[in-house]
This record gives C-alpha cells, structure tokens and sequence, in this order.
C-alpha cells in the first residue's frame, strides 16, 4: 500500500468508523491501526484494495470490541470530582472500616499458611481455581474446599462482618 493509497483511503476509513462507533475520539487510532496492519502484512499485491482496507478496518473494530469486553472497559465510570470527592466520608465510617480490615487481616494469619495463600490468590489476585490447583498441584475440589474454609473463617471470626 502505497502513501497515496492511505491518503485516498483515510477520509472514507474515518466515515467507516464514525458510523461503527459511539466514542468518536478512538476514531484517529483505529485508522492508524488499520494502515499499521496493512503495512505489516504487505507482501503481495491486493486484487481489490478497497475491499481489503475494509475488511482489514472490519477486523480491527472486532478484535477492540472483544479487548473492551473482556477488560470490562464500557462499565469503568468517569472520575467525578464533585460526585467522588472526599469530603462526604464520615470519620467514625473511616475508623470503623479500619478496625474491620485490621480484624479481617488477623483473622486471615490465623488460618493454615496453604489456605490463607489460596484465598489471596482467589480473592485479591484475582485467579481462578484451576490455575490454584495447577500452582499447588492439588484438584480443583481441594481448592474449593480451602476457599470454603476461609470465607467460614472470616464470617465466624469477630470483627470481621459489619
């Protein structure tokens, strides 16, 4: 793809995505991304250029569609400084929530070191439980069974539930 192929295209790409997208100002990127992966692939001649720009612009807008679902990007909200500022938090709010996290954090050391290290894992990591058990070499039952005994853990031990 020539420069002028890309100045010739550009304009009808910016339509293309305007139409395809809400959010107008990712509009510029995807152009860009769509000549970058023309210019990686070069190597034979195209037969219907304009039909392989589009079908190329068509793949990009899919695969930022499936990045943005699966980082969950369209549920991230705005920060608001009027709506998240700090001056609404209540002090007695603040220190009630440190003792519930100061318990939480003791009642979590009590646990077996294995247990304790899989609720980490699960609950703070983010993990999910097959990866735990492929780590620990134990199944994916065993990993239930720890989680399960942490949670009871917490909810039974004092402090740890408002």
């Amino acid at each position: 793809m020539s420069l002028q192929d890309m100045v010739e295209y550009r304009p009808a790409l910016i339509r293309f995505f305007r139409r395809k997208m809400r959010d107008v100002n990712d509009v510029e990127d995807l152009v860009q991304e769509v000549f970058v992966r023309i210019a990686v692939r070069q190597g034979s001649a195209v037969e219907n250029l304009g039909g392989y720009i589009f079908q190329t612009a068509a793949s990009v807008l899919a695969d930022r569609h499936r990045r943005r679902t699966v980082r969950h990007a369209d549920d991230q909200v705005p920060f608001d400084t009027e709506r998240h500022s700090g001056s609404d938090f209540d002090a007695g709010r603040v220190a009630e929530s440190r003792e519930t996290l100061r318990a939480v954090a003791s009642a979590l050391m009590t646990l077996p070191e294995r247990t304790r290290t899989i609720f980490v894992l699960r609950r703070l990591d983010g993990q999910n439980y097959k990866d735990i058990a492929v780590h620990f070499g134990i199944s994916v039952s065993a990993v239930e069974k720890h989680m399960v005994r942490a949670v009871n853990h917490l909810l039974t031990s004092p402090g740890c539930t408002s």
